[in-house]
């Protein structure tokens, strides 16, 4: 079972916002609420567009950087592969 996960919010602006977190749920309601990420405050409505699984934090931390460092088009690929 996964305890961790990676996951991209596509915000009302089209931004994107990239986070990790153990119960994605509750993630994405606190987002929704306004007690999520400060970046993602008035940026609403968001839209959950990928995520992935990881065993632990550690993992998820790692790839939440990997993410990051990838440009908009590249993210865009990751979201959507084969356009």
């Amino acid at each position: 079972m996964s305890d961790w996960f990676l996951y991209i919010l596509e915000c009302n602006d089209g931004s994107l916002y990239t986070g990790i977190t153990n119960d994605l749920e509750k993630r994405l309601s606190d987002h929704e609420a306004g007690t999520g990420a400060k970046y993602t405050r008035g940026r609403g409505p968001l839209q959950l567009v990928y995520s992935e699984p990881f065993k632990n934090r550690s993992e998820a931390s790692i790839r939440e950087a990997q993410i990051k460092k990838l440009s908009r088009k590249e993210k865009q690929q990751l979201i959507n592969p084969g356009h």
